[in-house]
């Protein structure tokens, strides 16, 4: 994209002091000396005058003017006071006339293009405000437009959206061969929408497809459209559009639409702001241009639930392209384009990168990347290497080291066996993540240690045993401070609230809970007339809500119990590993893969007594 230099007013002051050193210069130049008549007579007597103009009261000519031992043959100017010169004139052979001297440049120079330049400086200044004010652009679309040459992103650029290009090739090639589409008297959809989480591409796709189809490319963010004035907005709407026939074919790309096309009715009862105006206006365009003259509207979004019903009818945003968090080779993919804009090492693996961060999308691996070369800066590594992208991953996931932060020794010592709680269920139980290190240097905002879990694959179904065992590698760290110090500490809050949450699921969403049945118990969210989200649907008895409380405890409880029993255990090799953590701070390598081999899983009991059983137990 070509550079927008900003306007200034020192250019303003730079412009007039260079008009008034031209006017100086100028006037320097063409300056005219007034002399005495007397003066005159005699320079004319000494052969000095050259030739003159005698006008009826005035006498202007050039004449040798002696100056710091030099002549100069200078411009004169003297009032006339003998009427019979032209005698004078005659006696001494100079040459004279009845004509006064103009000279033109010389007034065209120190007037007309000081004025010139006085008047580029206001031009100047008034295109600036009306850019700026919102009063003089009143109606006007603030869409930014690229032309072939200013989008430069093309389809190689957007990496671990396979599925998503394959979608959108088909608008490269209604641009470009519109004739092949309409042949049969078929038409391309309308409008397009790119759904999927944050920082997965959606608007780095949008531009791959303007760069691809060398088209223009009108791109503007919904809430640029609302703004105070009612009306504004659809007037904004309206311009768009025009602009964008005048252009076709082309492509208006809209980001964020929810905060234009979020569902009307939803606020205050009675209400039709701004906003809807607005909206309304874009329903209106979206029926009225004809999709076959080359205009395609593209909108993202991370929130399609919140859009309007009209919105999203066919005919007007007649395809959904799910942008979704890319898979292992697609993180390989997206890796390899960031890294290759960076000194890497010969050990850097893109693969194992990729391994390390499951879930993470494409705006999360370039500032992982970005991290682990501005780790490498600070350490005055002349590349980036693999030891300073695990540590950049950590910094992602964990937050930042901080070894500064001062711990007693008693905290710190319930913070290792915390953590080493958390080490030894996750090792003694199947199926679940390998772990990779274990730190008690605090991170973050309140993380006094952390058990660093990184998993083999992407996953996306979990079993019940899986989520079991997950629930049990939470409370693992409150049931190695039970065992050891027969007390418990507040470091297990988010454990906590995360095994309640895997807990509850299991029960509401799942059905994995023989007490409840194969029942959806989660409520729909959906926008109610009033504002907010409502509950429309799930709905259910106090009698079934007690009952869904328990079976969460329940779970809880068990998994509990799980952890506790291998830890139990495995209490000696807890004791002699703390040693080693309170000196080291960490645990990872072979030291790991060690500890993982010394670790005996615990004999669970099979025939565990179910809910019915339990309940009974209690009422006994």
């Amino acid at each position: 994209m070509k550079k927008q230099h900003r306007f200034s007013i020192w250019y303003a002051i730079i412009g007039m002091w260079a008009v008034l050193l031209l006017h100086n210069l100028i006037a320097s130049t063409l300056a005219v000396k007034n002399i005495p008549y007397s003066d005159f007579v005699k320079a004319v007597k000494e052969g000095k005058v050259s030739e003159i103009a005698i006008s009826e009261n005035e006498i202007q000519g050039r004449m040798l003017i002696s100056k710091d031992g030099a002549e100069s043959n200078t411009l004169f100017r003297t009032v006339r006071v003998d009427p019979e010169i032209s005698q004078l004139m005659d006696e001494n052979d100079v040459k004279y006339s009845g004509r006064r001297e103009t000279h033109f440049w010389g007034t065209l120079f120190s007037w007309l293009i000081p004025v010139g330049i006085f008047f580029g400086i206001w031009v100047l200044m008034m295109r600036r405000f009306r850019q700026q004010a919102g009063f003089m652009t009143v109606g006007k679309s603030k869409a930014k437009i690229y032309v072939d040459d200013d989008v430069s992103v093309r389809f190689d650029d957007a990496a671990g959206v396979d599925e998503a290009k394959q979608e959108l090739e088909e608008i490269i090639n209604f641009l470009k061969e519109p004739q092949r589409y309409t042949r049969l008297g078929g038409q391309i959809p309308r409008g397009t929408l790119l759904v999927g989480p944050p920082g997965t591409g959606k608007t780095l796709l949008a531009k791959a497809v303007a760069g691809e189809s060398g088209v223009p490319f009108f791109s503007l963010s919904g809430s640029e459209f609302v703004e105070m004035f009612v009306g504004l907005g659809a007037a904004r709407v309206r311009d768009l559009f025009k602009q964008a026939k005048e252009k076709a074919p082309c492509i208006i790309f809209i980001d964020e639409l929810d905060a234009l096309g979020k569902a009307r009715g939803v606020g205050m009862a009675g209400g039709h702001d701004e906003r809807e105006q607005t909206l309304n206006q874009l329903l209106v365009e979206l029926d009225g241009f004809d999709a076959n003259v080359g205009v395609i509207l593209m909108a993202a979004t991370n929130r399609p639930e919140i859009l309007d019903p009209a919105l999203m009818r066919p005919g007007r945003f007649d395809r959904q392209v799910l942008v979704d968090r890319p898979d292992k080779t697609g993180r390989v993919d997206i890796l390899r384009i960031y890294l290759e804009k960076i000194e890497t090492g010969t050990d850097i693996d893109p693969e194992k990168i990729a391994a390390m961060t499951a879930g993470m999308v494409g705006a999360d691996l370039a500032n992982l990347v970005n991290e682990a070369a501005l780790l490498a800066v600070r350490r005055d590594r002349a590349c980036v290497g693999m030891a300073e992208v695990e540590e950049a991953v950590e910094r992602v996931v964990a937050g930042l080291e901080k070894k500064n932060r001062l711990i007693n020794p008693a905290e710190k010592e319930i913070v290792a066996y915390h953590e080493l709680g958390h080490a030894l269920v996750a090792m003694a139980l199947p199926g679940t993540d390998p772990v990779r290190k274990i730190s008690i240097i605090p991170r973050g905002i309140a993380a006094l240690g952390y058990t660093m879990q990184v998993p083999t694959e992407d996953r996306f179904l979990m079993r019940k045993t899986e989520l079991n065992n997950r629930i049990a590698t939470l409370l693992g760290g409150r049931a190695a401070e039970a065992l050891i110090f027969n007390d418990i500490s507040t470091g297990a809050q988010d454990d906590l609230s995360r095994a309640t949450g895997i807990a509850r699921s299991m029960v509401k969403e799942y059905g994995m809970s023989e007490r409840m049945g194969q029942v959806y118990f989660a409520h729909n969210q959906q926008p109610n007339f009033l504002g907010g989200m409502g509950d429309a649907g799930g709905q259910y008895s106090d009698e079934t809500a007690k009952t869904i409380d328990e079976e969460v405890r329940r779970i809880v409880d068990e998994q509990y119990d799980v952890a506790f029993h291998i830890l139990t255990a495995n209490r000696a090799l807890l004791v002699e590993t703390v040693g080693r953590l309170l000196a080291d701070e960490v645990i990872e390598g072979d030291a790991l893969t060690r500890l993982a081999g010394a670790v005996t899983p615990a004999a669970i009991p099979e025939d565990r007594p179910g809910p019915e059983a339990t309940q009974a137990e209690k009422a006994a």
